[in-house]
């Protein structure tokens, strides 16, 4: 058995092989707190949730830290336009993305550091930066010199003549624009801390840096994150750690995006898709197959019809397991999973391809009942169970017993059926001009306690 990672420093496909045997360290950039999160943010969870799901499925132990990044440019910015206190904006996210991996099934961490709890860290990495010669004071600034680090923009294989270095405000007295900033003076209104070159607060980079070395030492195994942090954040975070004297990460692995008409689902573009509003309308189960099941390194457009796809598909699957269930009581786990789902699993986290080993067994145990062969298909659903708890899909699993992804009592699936039967009946009376009837059909429909919300994908309903 061998785990391969697609490794973006190596751009390649490699065979994993842990620093210390049997334990597996990963070190993922999370939140950045300035809003509440969209489905774009909380994907990055979930892949990086499967693969410590994996690797423990395999017999690793692993350590897993998520940092929140609760101080930078936009969380001021937005302090100034609210009139609010910086921490209580990153403090009211902070807890509306923890309340979206909740949702959605995630895993906690086994740490989840703030940069602000690390300042004494980041201090000392600069002092030892300075004193190496990698870094310099200027203006109450702290810069790193990126010409002293020879391996500088290998990660994102750029040309240090042609970099572009993105600068903030008040960034001065820089020997070199491509150096970057580790440390901001401060300015009037913004928080600050107390350091050796002044007052001022932590840049982005170096926050990551100092709290990889507290938690992970000098080396690690995985570090993770979006393909939009290669540059400049995992770069610099990269010269900063190694020029301090780190190893730092040994694999560079980095999830793709959700795009809504072919650009990066994101804030500044008006396109988010907010966590808290979709688990109104969508179950996080539902949710959670439609987001964590395409490949890790694969874009996945937005729309809702490949939601309803995804909800139809995850529908089937529930659909056995109820049926094996109320036939045979409850199945325990198979003790393994069949050995193809372990080899697309083991082949860069391959999950469509182990997917379909799932889609495969449901239907061979669907069969199997129809044949009224109870053993037959109690053992599929047995490893259907073992396949979903590995993806952290499991609806009989206590995580979603009960809950709003389970299906217990929960009648979401047989509600939204019938509630979407009688919309396509409304439709109807409006495609023929009988809009009496699509008024009365939408009334009804809200005495039953049903909102009814017209959209250009078409009518949703929530419970009002």
């Amino acid at each position: 058995m061998t785990i391969r990672l697609y490794d973006t420093s190596a751009r390649q496909i490699r065979d994993f092989t842990p620093i210390v045997p049997g334990c597996v360290s990963i070190y993922l950039c999370g939140a950045t707190v300035q809003a509440a999160p969209h489905i774009g943010h909380i994907r990055s969870g979930l892949n990086f949730d499967i693969m410590r799901r994996w690797f423990a499925y395999r017999g690793y132990d692993v350590t897993f830290v998520r940092n929140v990044t609760d101080i930078d440019d936009k969380i001021i910015k937005k302090s100034g336009e609210q009139g609010r206190p910086w921490w209580s904006i990153g403090y009211e996210n902070e807890r509306a993305f923890n309340t979206g991996y909740d949702a959605l099934g995630c895993l906690p961490p086994t740490y989840e550091p703030r940069a602000t709890g690390h300042v004494t860290e980041m201090v000392e990495m600069m002092r030892g930066l300075i004193e190496r010669g990698h870094a310099y004071e200027a203006d109450g600034n702290v810069y790193f010199d990126v010409r002293s680090f020879p391996g500088y923009l290998e990660l994102s294989n750029q040309e240090l003549d042609n970099l572009l270095q993105p600068s903030g405000e008040g960034e001065t007295g820089k020997r070199d624009p491509r150096d970057f900033a580790m440390w901001k003076a401060v300015k009037p209104g913004e928080p600050s801390w107390e350091t050796p070159w002044g007052r001022g607060r932590p840049g982005w980079h170096l926050e990551c840096s100092a709290m990889a070395h507290k938690y992970l030492g000098e080396a690690f195994d995985i570090h993770g994150g979006g393909l939009d942090l290669i540059f400049p954040h995992h770069e610099n975070e990269i010269a900063q750690a190694k020029a301090f004297g780190d190893a730092f990460a040994a694999y560079w692995v980095h999830n793709a995006w959700v795009t809504m008409s072919g650009e990066k689902m994101s804030k500044s573009l008006g396109n988010s898709v907010l966590v808290s509003e979709m688990v109104k309308h969508w179950r996080p189960i539902v949710l959670r197959y439609y987001l964590g099941t395409p490949h890790y390194r694969s874009m996945i457009e937005y729309s809702e019809e490949a939601l309803r796809e995804a909800e139809s598909a995850f529908a089937r699957i529930e659909g056995f397991i109820q049926r094996v269930v109320e036939k045979a009581g409850p199945v325990e786990r198979a003790a393994e999973v069949p050995p193809a789902f372990a080899e697309a699993m083991d082949d860069d986290l391959g999950v469509p391809q182990a997917l379909a080993i799932v889609h495969t067994t449901v239907r061979q145990g669907n069969s199997a009942l129809t044949a009224d062969d109870k053993e037959g298909a109690v053992a599929r659903l047995a490893e259907v169970r073992a396949m979903l708890g590995v993806l952290g899909l499991d609806p009989l699993d206590e995580q979603w017993a009960g809950a709003d992804g389970g299906r217990g009592d929960d009648l979401h699936g047989v509600v939204d059926s019938l509630v979407r039967l009688v919309l396509e009946q409304r439709q109807a009376a409006r495609g023929r001009k009988d809009y009496a009837t699509a008024d009365a059909i939408r009334d009804q429909l809200q005495q039953s306690g049903l909102a009814i919300e017209d959209t250009p994908s078409g009518p949703r309903w929530s419970l009002s």
